[in-house]
């Protein structure tokens, strides 16, 4: 067994062409979220597109205002984020994750998580109707909040339900739920 690693030479099986695996049938392609470096976004669209990799990157336009001039620019809506669409390949997620500028993959334990195209088609319809909107912390139901202001401000409880205005908050320290009309306060997560 010299210079063979362990590996005993009977235990060698070699494959001909009739015993080779068939390919696996491609996975039709998904949208990912890939977080990039602070500031990179537009650079790494740009090489993905040389990679002919379809990328989609959120853009807003702010009026920016300084002492001695005044300039509309236009930045990403997330900053440090991206969205591509490409097959689920080994090839295909390689050929992202070498792009200069690109952290990762956005995952949740460890596992990649597709977008739905819907997301992504409503993010595209918003944009493009240029409707009034404002980034908003991320709050999902079961999360701890704050009330940021008005005569509320300071209450803290667990978000149970957002809709309609309405915020069914609970407060641990007497074991009671209030539903609370919130239009015009702020939420923080705590």
């Amino acid at each position: 067994m010299s210079g063979s690693y362990g590996v005993a030479a009977a235990n060698v099986v070699r494959l001909t062409q009739k015993q080779a695996p068939l390919a696996v049938a491609a996975t039709p392609p998904q949208w990912f979220a890939i977080q990039t470096r602070y500031r990179f976004e537009k650079k790494v669209v740009i090489e993905l597109n040389h990679k002919r990799c379809e990328v989609y990157l959120p853009m807003r336009t702010e009026r920016h205002v300084w002492s001695d001039r005044k300039k509309v620019v236009t930045i990403p809506l997330f900053p440090g984020y991206a969205f591509v669409r490409i097959d689920q390949s080994r090839d295909a997620r390689q050929a992202v994750l070498k792009t200069a500028g690109v952290m990762g993959f956005v995952s949740f334990g460890g596992i990649v998580a597709a977008v739905p195209p819907k997301q992504i088609e409503d993010l595209q319809l918003l944009l493009q109707e240029k409707g009034l909107f404002s980034l908003h912390p991320f709050v999902k139901a079961g999360q701890r909040v704050r009330v940021r202001g008005g005569c509320l401000d300071g209450l803290e409880g667990l978000l149970l339900q957002h809709d309609e205005g309405k915020l069914v908050i609970s407060i641990e320290s007497i074991q009671r739920s209030l539903a609370i009309e919130i239009k015009g306060y702020e939420l923080e997560l705590i």
